[in-house]
């Protein structure tokens, strides 16, 4: 047998009644195929059928069950879904990306925080990170995308078609502001998502919105402002980053419409961020007559500082144009790939008025010469084939189940929670009881392993209690118990 068609062996997994020792018999009567992508799921999982494996067709694996084969193809199809798998055509379905890793013992009480004390009443700066390296069986945080979908075979595809045309000098160092074929996407990109017309040269791609606010942060310094107004509620990690620059952030109230203007102009304060397009974490939008507002208040000097949260995220509305659009020397514009791919990419983009440009781009040269070029090249050719959009479409699709599948346990297992934030975006808010210390109902559910945040971390005045649950990066089973164990949570506070 040649090399090559041993490795072929090797990789495949054999069919037949010794697959994996499925017995049809310990499947629950009418959820057969539930049963069968729970067993798949955690064979992908514990590494028994490997990433680049391949699963048995499906009319041989229903034979050998003695089932239908549309249960073998519901349950390869909730595998596809969730990312875990992929339809090669002839090749058969393969395995592309395992579950995450489940955190099924507990710690050591040496080892592991108090669920209690990483949930403060003021959190600190080292909070996330905290929270972020907590176990859990359940993660409902907020802002994280899901992981599991990321488009390895098409990344792959780009990458293999960036190399081979890169010359040698595209090696070396580039431009600070990132590489011509990046910004080129970008512009384009927000031209046709966005409404947005701007010139490529004007893009400066960034690490991230969190390193944006790190360099309009040193740039408005030096302008002589060093106060920036934020929605409340409002992130916690934005006015972390700006604390961390010696930028005060005081609040400007967000009710049902955006954020109130006519507080912000009272206030004086001479620049103000928002997240217009999906508010977080309540997921208003900015309404018209705000809007309007706002306008006028950029146009008498306010300077705006526009975070377009999840603005490519939506699912029960239209889409709401860029403020940026309409202002381009009066608002300071931001967005990366961070909830539409991964977080670990590090790839966002930054426009900023023209005064304030040549401060920015001093910084980003000082913070790290730029951007690693490759994976710019490689989203940028994502971006121009057509491929982030596909992505993008399988993903909303995918988000609207797990929304509804979240809406409709919240209904079932917290009656007397009020769900905020559902035409958009990657999580939903609840509010609770004003008696509960959501705090304490936050620590009450990582007690009993479900991960969520709490909504008074993201005010900085009173504010009715509720969590922020993140539902993109998890299963409808998955959600469906964790909104069970948090409802659990809460009757041991009661």
């Amino acid at each position: 047998m040649s090399r090559a068609k041993a490795r072929a062996v090797e990789r495949s997994i054999t069919a037949g009644s010794d697959f994996l020792h499925l017995a049809i018999a310990d499947a629950p009567p009418g959820g057969r195929a539930d049963w069968l992508a729970g067993r798949l799921r955690q064979a992908i999982a514990d590494g028994r059928v490997p990433v680049g494996g391949r699963l048995p067709a499906t009319r041989v694996l229903a034979a050998d069950l003695g089932v239908s084969r549309g249960v073998v193809t519901e349950a390869y199809q909730r595998l596809t879904e969730e990312g875990h798998v992929a339809g090669r055509g002839r090749a058969g379905t393969v395995v592309v990306a395992a579950p995450a890793a489940v955190v099924t013992s507990a710690p050591t009480p040496a080892a592991a925080p108090v669920p209690a004390a990483l949930f403060p009443p003021a959190p600190g700066s080292d909070i996330f990170d905290a929270v972020r390296t907590a176990p859990a069986k359940i993660d409902l945080t907020p802002g994280v995308p899901d992981l599991a979908a990321f488009p390895r075979a098409e990344w792959l595809r780009a990458e293999r078609t960036v190399l081979r045309h890169l010359v040698a000098a595209d090696f070396g160092y580039g431009d600070p502001c990132g590489t011509p074929a990046l910004r080129r996407a970008v512009a384009a990109w927000l031209a046709r998502s966005r409404g947005i017309v701007v010139d490529p040269a004007e893009v400066i791609i960034v690490a991230g919105v969190s390193q944006a606010l790190g360099l309009l942060a040193q740039a408005l310094g030096l302008a002589g402002i060093d106060r920036v107004a934020v929605e409340d509620p409002g992130s916690l990690g934005v006015r972390q980053h700006l604390n961390n620059w010696r930028v005060e952030t005081p609040p400007i109230a967000v009710d049902e419409a955006g954020l109130r203007v006519d507080e912000l102009a009272a206030s004086g304060f001479p620049a103000v961020m928002l997240t217009p397009a999906h508010q977080f974490p309540t997921g208003v939008v900015l309404n018209g007559d705000r809007r309007r507002q706002l306008v006028d208040w950029a146009r008498a000097g306010g300077l705006i500082i526009e975070d377009d949260y999840d603005a490519e995220h939506r699912y029960d509305r239209p889409p709401v144009p860029a403020l940026r659009g309409l202002l381009p020397e009066q608002v300071c514009y931001t967005g990366s790939v961070s909830k539409l791919l991964a977080p670990a990419l590090r790839v966002g983009w930054l426009l900023v008025p023209s005064r304030h440009r040549a401060a920015v781009v001093a910084a980003k040269r000082n913070a790290d010469l730029g951007n690693a070029a490759l994976p710019q090249l490689v989203l940028a050719e994502l971006m121009t084939s057509g491929a982030l959009e596909r992505h993008l479409r399988l993903l909303r699709r995918r988000h609207i189940r797990r929304r509804d599948t979240m809406i409709e346990a919240v209904r079932r297992h917290l009656p007397g929670a009020t769900v905020h934030g559902a035409a958009a975006g990657l999580h939903l808010v609840i509010t609770l009881d004003d008696a509960l210390v959501d705090t304490d109902l936050a620590a009450a559910a990582l007690a009993r392993g479900v991960k969520v945040q709490p909504l008074s971390w993201h005010c900085q005045r009173p504010y009715r209690p509720g969590l922020v649950l993140g539902y993109a990066a998890n299963t409808a089973s998955t959600l469906e118990e964790g909104i069970a164990t948090i409802a659990a949570a809460l009757g041991d506070l009661r």
